[in-house]
């Protein structure tokens, strides 16, 4: 196993959570903005980018607020998306915690900019 670096990402979402939690979860919705297919099939994701497969359990999900996927072949390493709603403002936030190599980090920080944009895009934000 290669050691990666932990990375926490932020990002304000006009949404409410229960619109945007479906694209967190829902195989279809994670496939408009997330990977170019979702395949789910006995509690297991499949993500597709590039012709490149990987796979991912859902270990943890609370609805409208959190979601956990252990990746089955990078073990013990996971990505989580969790909402974060201001109780004063009621302002929506999609914080990302994932992990990469030292080298690839800015690389899929990136990423993952490319793919909020393309989210909020999506789901009108």
């Amino acid at each position: 196993m290669s050691e990666k670096t932990k990375i926490h990402l932020e990002y304000i979402i006009n949404s409410s959570p229960r619109i945007l939690y479906p694209y967190l979860i829902e195989p279809n919705d994670l496939s408009q903005w997330f990977a170019d297919d979702v395949i789910y099939h006995d509690g297991v994701y499949e993500f597709i980018w590039d012709g490149e497969s990987h796979r991912a359990k859902l270990a943890i999900y609370k609805e409208n607020k959190y979601v956990k996927f252990k990746w089955i072949d990078d073990e013990p390493h996971f990505f989580e998306l969790e909402i974060i709603q201001d109780e004063l403002t009621n302002d929506v936030a999609l914080a990302i915690t994932d992990h990469a190599k030292d080298e690839n980090v800015e690389d899929r920080k990136k990423i993952w900019d490319n793919s909020i944009s393309y989210l909020q895009s999506v789901i009108g934000a």
